[in-house]
């Protein structure tokens, strides 16, 4: 799916009140250039990708949050706006066999609930974007999880840790909502399975991190109801804004997971008294 590249032109032009000429001399490109996109006659250049979408971000033209507003105002009843951070672009189909084996719950196709956490995941990569997706959740059936000890423990076995067989937890199920579990909440989980904290205080330091939930598809029948709305591009100073903010977020939640390893010392199992279970 390509942007709507000649769309947003127009409104970025809108919403500054100025002619095409002027945008053009802003862009440092010929007015023609900014009249053929606009109508549609021709394909952007990354280049002038990147100058547009860069531009309105520095004169607070927000468009990729406007259009998240916009997007969940339309969504109906037993329906989910969702998104996806690419690395790149989604090449073909929606399919559950494209990802790694050993992601949070194996292979599968994952999203997100907001676009900051969307963005958050891709904003490392220089021509990631991220897609809307109106999921229709009408006769599927759905695992979720809460952070807790089987979350844990299933994370733990799908990321090769544990030899234990947890992977039945999801069996059976088209999708399953979860906790995220980005490497910072991984290496507190890894220090649960090594037998360096109990489960209460891992429970409590990933609290502390608060990246929200993700959706993952895990069957064909699952997938099928996902409907792609609008591919968003994410410009260059838009990735760095987000990266600073993971870079923040990710000290502020490491200081929070030290004073709950602090707080709960000494409380709750660990993994081996849990597995003699």
């Amino acid at each position: 799916m390509e942007y709507r590249f000649s769309e947003d032109l127009t409104a970025i032009r809108s919403i500054l009140g100025i002619t095409q000429s002027e945008l053009a001399k802003e862009l440092g490109v010929q007015q023609v250039t900014v009249s053929r996109n606009e109508i549609g006659t021709t394909k952007p250049s990354d280049s002038f990708l990147e100058k547009t979408y860069g531009y309105a971000y520095d004169k607070g033209i927000l468009l990729n949050r406007f259009k998240s507003v916009y997007w969940k105002d339309k969504i109906l009843p037993g329906h989910k706006l969702l998104y996806h951070g690419a690395k790149s672009f989604i090449d073909g189909k929606i399919a559950v066999d494209r990802s790694r084996s050993n992601n949070d719950f194996g292979q599968g196709f994952y999203t997100g609930e907001t676009y900051s956490q969307a963005i958050s995941f891709i904003s490392g990569f220089e021509k990631s974007s991220v897609y809307l997706l109106d999921f229709d959740t009408t006769g599927l059936k759905c695992k979720e999880f809460d952070l807790t000890q089987d979350w844990m423990l299933t994370i733990a076995f799908f990321r090769g840790t544990l030899s234990t067989e947890f992977a039945k937890a999801i069996e059976g199920y088209d999708y399953i909502i979860a906790p995220i579990a980005d490497n910072r909440m991984y290496q507190i989980i890894n220090s649960f399975i090594d037998g360096e904290i109990t489960d209460q205080q891992c429970i409590h330091c990933l609290a502390a991190t608060n990246l929200g939930k993700q959706y993952v598809f895990k069957t064909e029948k699952a997938v099928r109801q996902l409907e792609v709305l609008e591919r968003l591009y994410v410009s260059d100073n838009e990735r760095n804004y987000y990266k600073t903010i993971r870079s923040n977020e990710s000290l502020e939640g490491e200081n929070q997971a030290k004073q709950a390893r602090i707080q709960y010392r000494g409380k709750g199992l660990y993994i081996d008294e849990i597995l003699k279970h």
